[in-house]
């Protein structure tokens, strides 16, 4: 009974891995859009969950607290620019495959682990291999943003508007060099570490329009070719 069950197991994932690319290509994003709004919901949970309340009821105990809350406002930060651009770059995704489901999984992994690195550097006092292991989340999450956006243009039609948008991707390639840039300086001062993390959310709290923009441009287009049609 045991072998049979495995017998089939493994001839339905041997015929699933001979499916051709395309059949993969009617999956639906909504599932994957709801998971991963569900999963960065619950990391802010977990981070101000962690936040303790001040050891004395005067501004000397306020102001022992505030690195530790300034931490937690970083990292909430970069947790609401994540949910931010995941959003759009899924909105303009008109179709996903199995990669894009394991590559999304990856940025997941990754952006789970910054309540740990937040509380760790926090509870540190910005000690050097905390405030390193912080920056390192902050690279790795930003590579995997980036393996997720190739791994969605990989599966769009061609001349897709989604390509057109996103283009080189400078801004996140500049971001990738300021965290590896961050992560030796914790070794000569923790603060200036801190500062390049905070100067690359400034650089994505600045809207990023390249999306947005072209899908208005795309509805224009559509909108004033039908006109003839109407008239």
């Amino acid at each position: 009974m045991l072998a049979a069950t495995s017998r089939d197991f493994n001839t339905l994932l041997r015929a699933t891995l001979r499916l051709p690319f395309s059949a993969h290509r009617n999956m639906t994003k909504s599932r994957l859009e709801a998971f991963s709004d569900g999963v960065i919901a619950i990391l802010i949970t977990i981070m101000v969950l962690e936040l303790h309340t001040p050891p004395s009821a005067d501004l000397s105990g306020l102001l022992e607290v505030l690195p530790t809350v300034g931490l937690y406002a970083l990292s909430f930060v970069y947790l609401g620019i994540y949910w931010n651009n995941h959003h759009h770059l899924l909105h303009a995704t008109s179709q996903i495959n199995g990669t894009v489901l394991w590559a999304n999984l990856h940025l997941l992994f990754w952006l789970s682990l910054i309540p740990f690195s937040t509380r760790w550097m926090g509870e540190s006092g910005l000690a050097p291999l905390p405030t390193a292991a912080y920056g390192g989340v902050l690279l790795l999450s930003g590579v995997a943003y980036t393996i997720l956006v190739r791994c969605i243009l990989a599966c769009q039609p061609p001349n897709s508007l989604l390509a057109s948008a996103i283009g080189s991707d400078r801004k996140g390639l500049i971001s990738l060099v300021l965290y590896a840039a961050a992560i030796p300086l914790t070794l000569v001062n923790a603060w200036l570490a801190v500062a390049l993390y905070a100067l690359v959310a400034l650089i994505w709290l600045v809207p990023d329009r390249r999306i947005e923009r072209r899908l208005g441009e795309a509805a224009a287009s559509q909108a004033s070719a039908a006109q003839p049609n109407e008239s």
